[in-house]
This record gives C-alpha cells, sequence and structure tokens, in this order.
C-alpha cells in the first residue's frame, strides 16, 4: 500500500478516526490500535512479512533488555550488542542480497575453474527492511552507549512497525519516537494545518513532478542510452537529480504529514541538498536519517575524525561503500558509494593540506561543481548495470546532436523541480500559520481540490492535462 493512493486513504481515515476517540481514554489501547494499523498496512502487501516485524522487534527487545542488565553490572554489554547486530545484519543479508552474493560466488568459482550450479533460491525482499533493520540496530547501539533506556515490548514493536515511516523512512531512533510514544499526544490547528500542507506538498512532487519525469524522460534515456542524443540524455541526468530529489522528499513529508495528524513528530528529513557547496555538506542536507545514521553508529564506530589523516579517509570510504550497498544488492550502488566516499577523502584532504591563504571557490561556482559530482553520481545510481552507467557517460562524451525527449514541457518540470528546492524553508511555517486561521470547512475545501486537481494531473498525465484545459 502506497501512500499516494485511494487505497490508503480508505485505510488512513478510519484509523486516523479510532486513534482520536478510542486512543484519547487509553494511551496502551491508542498504540495497540496503531500497532495493528501498521500490520494491516504491511500486511496489504505480502501477510507473511508480518511475523518478520514482530521477529525483528522482539529479537531487538530481548537483547536489549540484556545489554541494559549487563550496564546495570558494571559489565561488558559488547557480547550481547554483537549479537544483536548481528542478527538484524543477517535478517537484512539474507533477504536483500543473498542472491547478489551467491550470484558473484558463482562467477569468481567458474573464473577458477569450478564451475558449479549453486542452490539458488529466489527470495522476496521484503518491504521497507533497510529501515526497520537499521531503526532495530541504532536501538541496541543507544541503549550500549546508555543514550537511551530500554522500552517496553509494545513501544518497540511500535517504533519499528509505525506505518507513516516503516516502507520509506525517515529512520525515526527510539530516542526520538519511543517518548511520545508514552505520553498521551496533542493535536493543535497548527499541526493539522502543517500536516495537510506537507501531505499535499508532498503528493505533488511525487504524482506530477518525479513521476511525470520518470515515465515520459528519465527510464526512457536511461533504458537505451545509445538510441538517444547527447542533450536528451543530458536532460535525463538532470531529470534523474529532480526525480530522485521530488520522489524521495516527497515520501518523507507525507510521511511527517501523517505522523503529526496521529500526533507524532518526526524529523525533517531533506534540506534543499543541491545547494550544497561541499559533498559533506550535501550528506548534511540530502536523506538526513540515513546520513545521520551512517555518521553515527558506522563512521563514529569505525573510529570517525580520530587519528591520521589516511585514518580518517579510509573511515570515509568504508561507511560510503557501505551506504553505497544499503541502497541494494548491485555494483551500481557500491561504485556510486565509492564516488562519494572519494569525493568526500578529498575534500577532507584538501582542507588539511591546503595552503595557507588559498581562496576558495565562490559559492555559486561551489554550489554548481557539487551538484554536477552528485549527478554523475546518480547515474551509476539509475543505471540497472554499470555497462549501462558507462554507456550513458560515453553517449554523453559523444553528445550526439538533436532533441527527441526533452520536450518542452519537461525541460519545464525539471526547472519546477529544481525552483521547489530552493524554496525557502521558512515558508512552510509562514503558509502553515495562516492556513490554521482559516475555518475548519474552508480547510478541508481547499485540501479536496488541490488533491482532486494532483490526481486528474496524475491520472491523466501533466501534458494531457494542460492540453485539454487549454
Amino acid at each position: 500500500m502506497l501512500f499516494p493512493t485511494l487505497d490508503f486513504a480508505i485505510f488512513f481515515v478510519p484509523v486516523l478516526v479510532l486513534v482520536w476517540t478510542v486512543g484519547q481514554a487509553s494511551n496502551e489501547w491508542r498504540k495497540i490500535i496503531l500497532l495493528i494499523a501498521s500490520w494491516v498496512f504491511y500486511g496489504v502487501w505480502d501477510w507473511r512479512f508480518v511475523a518478520l516485524l514482530i521477529a525483528s522487534a522482539a529479537i531487538n527487545w530481548g537483547i536489549a533488555a540484556r545489554i541494559h542488565a549487563r550496564l546495570e553490572r558494571d559489565a561488558s554489554a559488547q557480547p550481547w550488542l554483537a549479537i544483536g547486530v548481528a542478527a538484524n545484519l543477517f535478517i537484512l543479508g539474507s533477504f536483500k542480497y543473498y542472491g547478489f552474493f551467491l550470484t558473484e560466488l558463482a562467477g569468481v568459482l567458474a573464473r577458477l575453474g569450478w564451475d558449479r550450479d549453486l542452490p539458488v533460491i529466489e527470495v522476496i525482499l521484503p518491504v521497507g527492511i533497510s529501515f526497520f533493520t537499521f531503526q532495530g540496530m541504532s536501538y541496541l547501539i543507544d541503549i550500549a552507549r546508555r543514550q537511551t533506556k530500554p522500552a517496553s515490548f509494545l513501544d518497540i514493536t511500535l517504533l519499528m512497525s509505525f506505518f507513516p515511516h516503516l516502507v520509506a523512512g525517515p529512520i525515526v531512533r527510539a530516542s526520538h519516537l519511543v517518548p511520545q510514544f508514552q505520553s498521551v499526544p496533542r493535536l493543535t490547528r497548527g499541526m493539522v494545518a502543517t500536516a495537510l500542507i506537507l501531505i499535499t506538498w508532498g503528493l505533488f512532487k511525487k504524482t506530477v513532478v518525479a513521476s511525470e519525469l520518470s515515465v515520459a524522460l528519465v527510464d526512457k534515456a536511461f533504458f537505451d542510452p545509445a538510441a538517444q542524443t547527447g542533450f536528451d540524455l543530458l536532460a535525463g541526468a538532470y531529470g534523474y537529480a529532480v526525480q530522485i530529489y521530488c520522489d524521495f522528499s516527497a515520501y518523507s513529508d507525507m510521511a511527517i504529514g501523517l505522523a503529526a495528524l496521529l500526533g507524532y513528530r518526526f524529523p525533517r528529513n531533506f534540506d534543499q541538498p543541491y545547494r550544497a557547496t561541499s559533498l559533506q555538506d550535501f550528506w548534511r542536507r540530502w536523506h538526513i536519517s540515513l546520513s545521520s545514521w551512517l555518521r553515527d553508529y558506522l563512521y563514529i564506530s569505525l573510529g570517525g575524525s580520530r587519528g591520521s589523516l589516511w585514518f580518517i579517509c579510509r573511515n570515509l570510504g568504508v561507511t560510503m561503500l557501505l551506504g553505497g550497498l544499503w541502497h541494494g544488492a548491485k555494483w551500481t550502488f557500491l561504485i556510486w558509494g565509492a564516488l562519494h566516499g572519494g569525493v568526500l577523502a578529498m575534500e577532507r584532504i584538501w582542507r588539511e593540506w591546503r595552503p595557507p591563504g588559498w581562496p576558495t571557490l565562490p559559492t555559486p561556482l561551489a554550489v554548481l561543481l557539487i551538484f554536477h559530482v552528485v549527478v554523475a553520481g546518480w547515474i551509476f545510481f539509475r543505471a540497472e548495470t554499470l555497462a549501462g552507467a558507462l554507456g550513458y557517460f560515453e553517449q554523453l562524451w559523444a553528445f550526439r546532436p538533436g532533441v527527441a525527449l526533452a520536450s518542452p514541457l519537461l525541460v519545464g518540470l525539471i526547472g519546477l523541480g529544481l525552483a521547489i528546492h530552493f524554496t525557502p524553508p521558512t515558508l512552510l511555517p509562514v503558509l502553515a500559520r495562516r492556513v490554521a486561521a482559516w475555518p475548519a470547512p474552508v480547510l478541508g475545501l481547499a485540501v479536496g481540490l488541490a488533491i482532486l486537481l494532483i490526481d486528474a494531473m496524475r491520472f491523466e498525465g501533466v501534458a494531457a492535462f494542460i492540453y485539454y484545459q487549454f
């Protein structure tokens, strides 16, 4: 079940009503309702994996209790922490990386002359497994670092199953969300206004900008780069940069808005990443819950910025390689991670070795440079194979003249997506305060009309909608 669908609306409205009627009398019943709703949300895709959600929560809850008990006795909690992290990685690896590593192993054996038929099992990848396993690991590590305390089984199960962030994040940590579960939330007009604006805004970014660019431009450009002109490939690369931002940030916006309607606050997940002046700055702005997770639980665990410059660069490289692998079991993701890790290391070396008084790039040039480094990485990220990514770069370099895909409408959508990206972050609070003052019927009518308009564009396509209107 996806957010921008009628099925989700039919699911969410009764849940919202139940939470604010039954849930007001008892916080425990409120959490039970949310937990059952989350299992229904997840089970619509495949009921078999609801058991995996419950088992993962039970493992993390039980091991967290053992870690805390060891700490209370001033004993080392490292053995139990290692077991807990290994259990989460086993769950993630079994489903997400089994086929990849088995295929690569078969290739290595074949090159060595040991060609064997390995027992390949078709493994269905559970939706959101990367997010809920990362949440489980962060919970255990925070317990071991004494940064949070163990929570009840109900709270931890709800943390890992909570449907607003289950499928596409953000990765909300136990220290942020569990305390909210432990008290009865309040819903203000300001929260409702902000939530409705975020949901409508996210719906627009996802269904109009991202989906239209994906279907009409990006998918065609990456399907067969050799058949496209240089300008179409350039538009495809820029279009994908806009598409992936609008796609990911839209889901975060909708998740934050849905959680707010239920009375909970999620942290902001995107902060105008394409205005970054360095790749380090980019990762402070892009998918903030993931980048901060990689920093706090992987980079720092490897040693962080302590030690020699070589040691720091190694930590950056390993962190980004594993960050690339987290996105999927493909060589293109590893290359994407290696590119980011390499540039982050070069930035670190430059900061250490830059001659005193050496001028820095003007901000507009730095933003332009980092944007194109990121776009180059997105080509590897989007391509289905490494050969496909290299072929894309080869055809870009050849730059065959002509235009076939990049219509004025699609170029305009790229511009619209960038304009959305550079919208001042102060605009939302100002708009929310004004909308909160509207009478409830007016607010409901405005949101309804906006969603109907977005759905009309979504089902007809932006080009068809504009044509039939004008």
